[in-house]
């Protein structure tokens, strides 16, 4: 794949105009004081105990709804209270797998907590638990279409209240510390999301992030899951403003004027999927201190493994295990 974009220099100043939604700030507060009320006790087993030098619990917590939500926890045995731990969100289509791996975080010293996407989790990898049990109106095959008739019933503000309920169940655990959060395409959005809506994050690593710039993502990209929403309008044209609406409240721009840690981002400049113009769009509106890795011959796999020194050595630089 050829670049599919603009050029890195007009990149970094690319600020589309992007009307935020009215009664943006109430729509979430609401969503997230309502799921608050819903919550109950945290439920933390021990899992994994062939991981000698891993404590690892299988975490069950109230997310949008009180709904069940399963999670890995995972920190170096022996660890002592107050851990700076990383929160990971998963890519598309992915479970939160089994608990060997998520070990890069642990290795370097600090917790890691990891997110099963509810309605996920059977696509590719090694599975998911967590069920989605909202119904939804007419669809594409997939999740990005489910409820998009009205942001109230839309898939991904469950999800994204499903992340800061998991940071709030987190934070007041006694062995967790500092948070910060974390993820890749799917999971890169959600990690912009809970660090525009949760208290008390102290850094953001979205890696090639998805749910941004959204009409511009369905516009450009012949990629799934933005493919699923131009299938969608193709049978329902009708409700292309609609739908647009429906996505205007969950665009990573908005959370991202809204995100106050310091972030580091990657982006590949021959992605496909998500494209570099709609990075960029949510990485120049980022409130807090932020820096981007482009990677100028990656696609969709943005920095690869390798890219993982250059987070640890970020995260080092704020907050050290």
């Amino acid at each position: 794949m050829a670049l599919v974009d603009m050029p890195l220099s007009d990149l970094l100043e690319y600020r589309p105009q992007i009307s935020e939604p009215t009664g943006f700030d109430t729509f979430w507060s609401t969503t997230l004081s309502e799921a608050r009320a819903a919550a109950w006790e945290p439920e933390l087993r021990p899992a994994a105990p062939e991981l000698r030098d891993v404590e690892v619990t299988d975490l069950r917590y109230a997310g949008f709804g009180g709904h069940p939500i399963a999670a890995w926890l995972l920190r170096p045995r022996g660890a002592g209270d107050n851990l700076p731990t990383v929160v990971g969100f998963n890519g598309y289509g992915g479970g939160r797998g089994l608990p060997h791996e998520h070990l890069p975080w642990v290795a370097a010293g600090y917790g890691y907590a990891f997110m099963d996407t509810r309605g996920q989790g059977a696509w590719w990898g090694s599975g998911g638990v967590t069920g989605d049990p909202v119904g939804h109106g007419t669809s594409a095959a997939g999740f990005a279409t489910r409820g998009l008739e009205s942001p109230h019933d839309y898939y991904y503000r469950r999800v994204y209240t499903d992340a800061v309920r998991l940071i709030d169940t987190l934070a007041a655990l006694p062995q967790v510390g500092p948070l910060a959060v974390t993820g890749v395409s799917q999971g890169g959005g959600i990690a912009i999301a809970a660090a525009g809506l949760a208290d008390g994050i102290v850094a953001a690593m979205p890696d090639v992030p998805f749910g941004s710039h959204w009409r511009h993502s369905v516009e450009h990209s012949d990629e799934d899951p933005y493919a699923e929403v131009r299938r969608y309008l193709a049978v329902h044209p009708s409700r292309v403003d609609q739908v647009f609406n429906t996505l205007s409240y969950v665009d990573a721009v908005h959370f991202a004027t809204r995100a106050t840690a310091p972030a580091l981002f990657s982006v590949g400049l021959m992605d496909s999927v998500c494209l570099p113009s709609t990075v960029f769009a949510a990485f120049n509106r980022w409130a807090g201190p932020h820096q981007i890795e482009p990677y100028p011959f990656a696609g969709h796999e943005g920095g690869g493994p390798g890219h993982f020194v250059k987070q640890l050595d970020f995260l080092n630089k704020v907050v050290a295990p």
